[in-house]
């Protein structure tokens, strides 16, 4: 019996997508251009990575369906995709695309079969682990973007801004604390 599998997965990605569109609303636009750190990535430039990075998975999973990832040309679909990263876009465009792409990455994910999830892809040699199954590899697509969804919290705060989640849990502190007295 399974009980996480695509429909829960699909799921779970929305709600870290939208978590990063809250914080992506947020952060004024004459903040995009902010990098906490020399050699970083700007404010714009991570958001615009954490919408179209997916699209590996996909490439990887659904369109070349790669078994064995040494015959996955990592070097030449990462380079295009870096560009498109770095293309210059509004706030407005950059919400525009993770809405966008964070609803072909749920549709993917929500489409994958339980036996499609349980398939193993064999990593390059060298690699550990040497094999992981395509679920944990997709899963990647939500913890990656929680990874910079954390950065993204860490910059709103040297802005100025509590980041929204924190705004939540303190009002669900103070809620319980009224409740209690």
């Amino acid at each position: 019996m399974t009980y996480y599998g695509s429909k829960e997965l699909a799921a779970s990605f929305r709600t870290v997508r939208n978590n990063t569109l809250t914080i992506a609303k947020e952060i004024p636009e004459e903040k995009y251009n902010f990098s906490p750190a020399e050699g970083t990535r700007t404010v714009a430039q991570m958001l615009a990575h954490i919408a179209v990075v997916w699209r590996m998975q996909n490439q990887i999973h659904i369109v070349e369906h790669c078994s064995d990832l040494k015959n996955f040309d990592f070097f030449g679909f990462l380079g295009p995709l870096r560009g498109e990263e770095e293309k210059p876009r509004t706030k407005d465009q950059i919400i525009d695309l993770l809405t966008k792409e964070g609803e072909k990455a749920e549709a993917m994910l929500a489409g994958m079969s339980e036996q499609l999830l349980g398939e193993i892809v064999t990593y390059p040699p060298g690699m550990t682990p040497a094999t992981k199954s395509r679920f944990e590899m997709v899963m990647a697509i939500k913890e990656h973007e929680m990874h910079h969804r954390g950065q993204l919290m860490l910059v709103e705060r040297l802005i100025g801004i509590k980041p929204h989640l924190t705004r939540q849990m303190e009002e669900r502190i103070a809620q319980m604390q009224a409740a209690a007295k």
